[in-house]
């Protein structure tokens, strides 16, 4: 049986390092940090995840084991006595809702440890100027529009306003177990990908459901 502590004595250790953690990300200065420490993502254009995380796996490398364990080449971010995920959400926004992990590698780490754990950053955003500059920006650092990019003016789809900035207020410690999954669902379990095969289903997090999955926070 796991030790119901693990997720506090988890807490305890991952808590005082993150507490130290930079408040204002620019998101010029977080790819170019990104790009000049070869990180895999600093060409997505969701620069303030990847950074968030970027950001946990420099300063939290000697507390847990990065990445954590893989469910059928679907890893957690890290692990210690529990697996943790990172993810950085703006909430100076309509959706309190976060697309976490696998939900298949989700309950499979839940059935083995009992619980896996959220690392969240909350934070308020600056979003990019009608001319898009910084869009540009990124474009022209990475070379030119992607792939994806390309494919999108190509359907005619919108085109979102980048984040340009990012102010961090919290980071929430969320516990997520069986009982979180059913009351929170998931996400693009219908949804395909370009070739047709079906993507998989991801947990997602509807922050405005949690109370007691809330173990702990860091208030900035």
């Amino acid at each position: 049986m796991i030790n119901q502590n693990y997720f506090k004595q988890d807490v305890s250790e991952i808590k005082p390092i993150l507490s130290k953690m930079q408040t204002v990300w620019d998101g010029k200065n977080a790819i170019l940090e990104m790009k000049e420490k070869n990180y895999s993502h600093w060409k997505q254009m969701e620069w303030m995840g990847f950074y968030f995380q970027f950001l946990c796996e420099n300063n939290l490398q000697d507390v847990l084991t990065i990445p954590g364990p893989a469910y059928n080449n679907v890893s957690f971010d890290g692990v210690k006595n529990i697996p943790w995920d990172f993810k950085a959400h703006a909430i100076n926004t309509s959706s309190h809702q976060i697309i976490v992990n696998d939900s298949e590698a989700t309950a499979q780490a839940i059935k083995d440890y009992c619980e896996v754990g959220l690392i969240l950053a909350l934070g308020e955003v600056i979003y990019n100027d009608v001319k898009r500059t910084f869009q540009k920006w990124h474009e022209k650092l990475k070379g030119g529009k992607s792939k994806f990019e390309m494919a999108r003016i190509e359907r005619g789809a919108w085109s979102r306003l980048r984040k340009v900035s990012f102010k961090l207020k919290q980071i929430s410690f969320i516990k997520i177990t069986d009982e979180t999954l059913i009351k929170c669902g998931s996400f693009q379990t219908d949804f395909r990908n370009s070739d047709g095969s079906p993507r998989k289903a991801k947990v997602l997090i509807d922050l405005e459901k949690l109370d007691k999955e809330i173990i702990d926070v860091i208030e900035f």
